[in-house]
């Protein structure tokens, strides 16, 4: 399994049907669920200058954001997505929630690894597009 970040940032990218599905799927095992937080809004969105190496915010980016903890088994779990979809957020922080309590981690574990792939493929094409765009320029 990846690590947490990787994690959160492969069910992120996920598609959100298939996120959203198999959130619905395995919530009838997490018994009592607390919502610690469920929101949306503005975060700062950090970038890093190339050139000088610092860091500074572009601008803000808003979010939706999801906090859980399965009170009958001790895990919690997160989401955060841009935009507004508070249920896409919600399915993130119940998919991480069962990981982390052990539940149904074989199915979550192929979902993401098949979502991680298909993010990868995805990055690789978008890669070999821009590439094929590069122009080689002499310097005079």
């Amino acid at each position: 399994m990846k690590d947490h970040a990787e994690l959160l940032e492969t069910l992120a990218r996920a598609n959100v049907d298939l996120l959203k599905a198999e959130a619905e799927a395995v919530l009838p095992q997490l018994g009592d669920i607390e919502v610690i937080e469920n929101r949306s809004g503005l975060v700062m969105l950090p970038m890093r200058d190339t050139v000088t190496g610092s860091d500074f915010y572009l601008g803000e980016v808003l979010t939706a954001e999801a906090h859980i903890r399965l009170n009958d088994h001790g895990a919690e779990g997160y989401g955060m997505v841009t935009g507004r979809d508070l249920e896409r957020a919600m399915a993130m922080a119940v998919i991480d929630a069962a990981l982390d309590a052990g539940i149904e981690t074989d199915r979550l574990g192929r979902f993401v690894d098949k979502a991680a792939a298909i993010q990868r493929q995805a990055d690789d094409d978008r890669l070999r597009r821009i590439e094929a765009t590069r122009v080689e320029m002499e310097t005079f």
